[in-house]
């Protein structure tokens, strides 16, 4: 089977590359179906710097490349690197830049992001312009002579603006040297794919969706780009923030169901946000996959489906309603991180995005009042009778 590889690239869905590729048993002598773990700090050489293909964990172990082919397969890409998180992930991207270079970001997006573009590249001497992208005008207007990178979430992180694409990748190439990286947490490959629309860089948390048991902390970049794909391999072992073997093994096992956990993921979200958005206690439902969300036709464009993310102003939009309401969950747990087959919420303005200065979270609206929901497997009536009963607690808040 091992030949036959190549035409699963483009001729097999995303669901079966998932399963199969990086996996062949073909690649071991005991024909193993699943990879086994290869737990080795060192390789023996056949002379001095004389070897096969591994020389050492840091810059290269069999379990993390079967890893490392999965993700490239369904993120469409030719090219897939694994870091111990998200934020690595972020660091090593970065790292491609240097002292002097000129960053873009979204201005609303994950507050870990935030606050290490803030108080740590900035610290590198890197400037970093915040800007609404879903204009894309807003980004053409912030680029100067010395930007290299533009740094996009599509769905934000937790106000699910979406923003498209395939213009900000457009207007980044009539550019010389920017690159443009999209941060696909939210949607995960399995309902998103950037580098189709012309994305040079993709990175993921894949702690939340993509390894989706809230068991794994890890990141991934992937990219089709024979320079960025050279530089990433180089600062993946010269900073070393690679992940454990046995985390490897882990997300590669959790790819299998990728497409199954999605598609529930997507059902309940649905559900969920259309009961909210009729409940009295509820004074606006954020979900692109709603009439009302104002780049509802933009997701149905860019986007193959949706997650089981979604956020809600809570009647009385203060401290003390959002307290209330989260005392009175039975099934939702409150805690932070998404993407699991548990549902959680939070409350981003005293959790995720703490760090986000309190006027850049007034002006995206991260107010007290803004739940975030990340909506598990479980049965969708019971998360619905769940926040039914947690919101009609808040009543004398009306």
């Amino acid at each position: 089977m091992a030949e036959d590889l190549g035409f699963l690239k483009n001729d097999i869905t995303l669901a079966t590359r998932a399963i199969h590729v990086g996996n062949e048993p073909e690649q071991w002598t005991s024909m193993a179906v699943v990879p086994p773990i290869s737990m080795a700090t060192t390789f023996k050489q056949d002379g001095p710097a004389d070897f096969k293909k591994y020389e050492y964990g840091r810059s290269g172990n069999p379990t993390r490349e079967c890893l490392e082919k999965c993700l490239a397969s369904v993120e469409n890409a030719k090219y897939g690197f694994a870091f111990a998180s998200g934020l690595a992930a972020t660091t090593a991207i970065t790292h491609i830049l240097s002292a002097g270079d000129h960053i873009v970001s979204m201005d609303d997006l994950y507050g870990g992001t935030n606050r290490y573009f803030r108080q740590v590249a900035s610290r590198m001497g890197m400037e970093i312009s915040f800007v609404d992208a879903v204009d894309v005008n807003n980004v053409k207007a912030a680029i100067k002579p010395n930007t290299k990178m533009i740094w996009i979430e599509s769905p934000t992180n937790p106000t699910l603006k979406l923003v498209d694409i395939a213009s900000v990748t457009s207007l980044a190439k009539s550019h010389k040297n920017i690159f443009t990286v999209v941060d696909n947490t939210f949607m995960s490959s399995y309902f998103q794919r950037p580098l189709d629309f012309g994305a040079d860089l993709v990175m993921h948390s894949l702690t939340k969706y993509m390894n989706g048991h809230s068991d794994v902390i890890m990141g991934a970049v992937c990219t089709n780009r024979e320079d960025l794909r050279d530089q990433l391999r180089f600062l993946q072992n010269a900073i070393g923030p690679v992940p454990s073997p046995f985390d490897c093994y882990l997300v590669n096992r959790s790819l299998k169901t990728l497409a199954v956990r999605m598609e529930q993921h997507m059902k309940n979200g649905i559900a969920v946000a259309r009961f909210l958005e009729k409940h009295p206690c509820v004074d606006k439902v954020i979900h692109p996959a709603l009439p009302s969300h104002p780049q509802h036709e933009l997701a149905k464009r860019q986007c193959y489906g949706h997650s089981g993310m979604l956020s809600f102003y809570i009647k009385g939009n203060n401290l003390e309603a959002s307290k209330k309401f989260f005392k009175q969950l039975k099934v939702f747990t409150l805690a932070e991180s998404l993407g699991g087959f548990e549902s959680l919420c939070e409350l981003p303005s005293l959790m995720t995005h703490a760090s986000v200065p309190a006027e850049d979270r007034a002006k995206l609206g991260i107010t007290d009042g803004l739940i975030r929901i990340s909506c598990g497997l479980e049965s969708s009536e019971d998360l619905i009778k769940d926040l039914d009963q947690a919101l009609n607690s808040i009543v004398s808040f009306d």
